[in-house]
């Protein structure tokens, strides 16, 4: 299983929702609540906003930024407040356990995903300017669900239902509303959007990372790492991995190390996906093995 799929019931990690916003979380909260007051002063003209830097498939060409800015507009205080309840809840616990870096392109992808969706259901709901967070908002929620599927949440602050069936109805009511177009405003196939762009980038994306990664290095490596010669390539000196001076294991491996330790440092050992522990175990393992063909003096 992949770091974001593990079951709840199977791991010793623990959701706590607690009060302290994390890094990308507070910026999200300050830059979506910062839009929204300078709307309300006039500094930004509310048409003009939407009309400019909300999503519409009509517009995409003249607009290309709006698949981004749509989700730092909103429409009403309900929408920013209730969009911005959940991030508040539901996104720190997801920034501790992926890192900072792994929650913004997620939450991006998954509003991107909303994005997409006005412009498949075109046909179906017309050409209908979208603002708002909620497609990334969808997206969170069903990160969380299958992370911590049966971590309670509290319904009117009084009722708990397991995140499984929560997330679960939601969904269900996105797909069954997305054919009825913007029913009281409310841009449904953004939601549904959201939700399967989510599901697909957590099903598929550590392996379509690592694949673009593998790529990204081989590339790196025939670029820096090959000379022409008589019409054959052949390594050169620098095709050897780069070692840090008197060590063993080639800087990147270092780098990686370097990052799995800040990780369990952030949200400890229980964090790490089964690829990284196999990782680190592989370079300890390295490590001994150097450590003993050493010669002693």
């Amino acid at each position: 299983m992949g770091l974001y799929d593990r079951p709840y019931s199977q791991s010793q990690d623990r959701v706590g929702f607690g009060y302290s916003p994390t890094p990308w979380v507070k910026r999200l909260l300050i830059a979506n609540t910062a839009v929204f007051l300078l709307m309300m002063v006039g500094l930004l003209p509310f048409g003009w906003t939407v009309q400019v830097f909300g999503f519409s498939p009509s517009r995409l060409l003249v607009h290309p930024w709006s698949p981004i800015t749509y989700m730092f507009v909103h429409g009403g205080f309900w929408h920013l407040f209730l969009n911005m309840l959940g991030l508040f809840f539901f996104g720190p616990p997801l920034e501790r356990a992926w890192g900072s870096a792994a929650f913004i392109r997620f939450y991006i992808i998954a509003g991107l995903g909303g994005a997409l969706f006005s412009v498949l259901f075109l046909p179906i709901v017309g050409d209908t300017t979208v603002v708002g967070a909620s497609g990334a908002l969808y997206g969170l929620l069903l990160a969380f669900a299958m992370r911590w599927p049966d971590a309670p949440i509290y319904l009117w602050a009084v009722l708990p239902i397991k995140a499984k069936y929560f997330v679960g109805a939601l969904a269900f009511i996105a797909i069954v509303t997305s054919f009825q177009g913007a029913a009281g405003g409310v841009a449904n196939w953004t939601h549904l959007g959201g939700l399967v762009t989510a599901f697909l980038y957590l099903k598929f994306g550590d392996k379509l990372n690592a694949r673009l990664a593998g790529r990204k290095k081989q590339r790196r490596q025939q670029k820096s790492g090959l000379t022409v010669g008589r019409g054959k390539e052949a390594p050169s000196r620098r095709s050897e991995p780069r070692r840090r001076r008197g060590g063993s294991v080639d800087t990147d491996t270092l780098d990686e190390v370097d990052r799995i330790l800040d990780k369990i440092r952030a949200s400890g050992i229980n964090s790490l996906s089964g690829d990284e522990k196999e990782f680190l175990d592989e370079v300890s393992r390295r490590a001994r093995k150097t450590t003993d063909e050493a010669p002693r003096h």
